[in-house]
């Protein structure tokens, strides 16, 4: 499915940028708003952050100019298209959550979702893993 881009960009090797510093770096390469425009997420246990982009803009070519771009080589960063996939990991769930409430949440395609196949709870970890029918609903 080449022929439709991810809206989400990993940077990894981020450690040496703050939050509020990788924000204003994307701004400035995108010409976008955070929060109005794109969103990002930090990972720091895996030292990377997530760019979803709110905003239709062409992913591959912004990724391009990030590899390009002077402060991103300088913070020795990498960009690269977020990967489809089948099946994500939620975390931080509530007790009183059910595979009933997953399902319907993650297939909401307003949010990004499409058709889920299957969902394993872990109330002892308070997550679950939510598998879709196709790689375009992962929310």
């Amino acid at each position: 499915d080449s022929s439709e881009a991810s809206l989400s960009v990993v940077f990894e090797n981020i450690e040496g940028c703050s939050s509020t510093c990788l924000q204003m770096l994307l701004e400035n390469i995108s010409g976008l708003t955070v929060d109005a425009d794109f969103t990002v997420e930090l990972i720091p246990e895996i030292n990377v952050a997530v760019a979803t982009f709110i905003k239709s803009i062409d992913t591959k070519e912004f990724v391009k100019k990030c590899s390009q771009h002077k402060r991103v080589r300088e913070f020795k960063m990498t960009a690269r298209l977020l990967e489809s996939t089948h099946t994500i990991k939620a975390e931080n769930l509530p007790d009183s959550i059910s595979r009933k409430d997953l399902t319907v949440y993650f297939e909401n395609a307003r949010k990004g979702g499409g058709p889920v196949s299957d969902v394993q709870l872990f109330p002892e970890e308070n997550s679950a893993i939510i598998t879709f029918c196709d790689r375009k609903g992962n929310a």
